[in-house]
């Protein structure tokens, strides 16, 4: 599939979950088509960016293998994506991958996300989590950085203080992952 044809095929996406998987399983079987879903998502203008969007994020969740090639890419150009329904999903990739690297310790992940990539994804993460982002690119970027800062010390600190900061004025979602993250953080601490 060509570039133009799978910009094509994203006309018919929409979010139902159906699209999603159909469009996940055809990236998990032909992989090299997940470079063209990242081009098409970094398309930032154009309104089939958040379907290659969902599609990336689908595909990331089903089979963590599929971005690992194109790691450079996506860190590279992930700070670029502005529409709220392609920011989730760039958001929730990063989240896909800092679980994958530090808690489930993929070979694979750990061996392809190299050290700039997760500095990226330090700076990305904070820069949705103190600009104006919805709740859930805000609560996956939590949940990044607390992984990142497993390893990256500094992170914990600035992370606790902007969540302290915005805890009074959140919504309860964003006070509840606020809490949670709160938490993974003093449990560290204690060990």
């Amino acid at each position: 599939m060509t570039l133009s044809e799978l910009y094509d095929e994203l006309a018919y996406v929409n979010h139902s979950r159906e699209k999603r998987a159909y469009y996940a399983q055809l990236i998990t079987n032909e992989p090299g088509l997940m470079e063209l879903v990242l081009e098409i998502l970094f398309m930032v203008d154009d309104t089939r960016s958040p379907k290659a969007g969902w599609i990336a994020e689908f595909a990331t969740k089903e089979d963590i293998t599929t971005i690992l090639p194109h790691l450079e890419l996506f860190t590279t150009k992930m700070h670029t994506v502005y529409q709220d329904a392609a920011l989730r999903p760039v958001s929730k990739i990063c989240e896909e991958l800092a679980i994958s690297y530090y808690k489930m310790k993929n070979p694979q992940t750990r061996a392809s996300l190299a050290r700039i990539q997760r500095e990226r994804m330090v700076t990305t993460a904070f820069d949705w989590l103190i600009t104006d982002q919805k709740v859930a690119i805000k609560a996956y970027s939590m949940t990044t950085l607390y992984h990142l800062g497993t390893e990256i010390d500094w992170v914990h600190r600035d992370l606790k203080r902007i969540m302290e900061d915005g805890y009074a004025t959140g919504s309860a979602a964003f006070k509840a992952r606020c809490r949670h993250v709160s938490s993974w953080i003093s449990k560290r601490k204690k060990n």
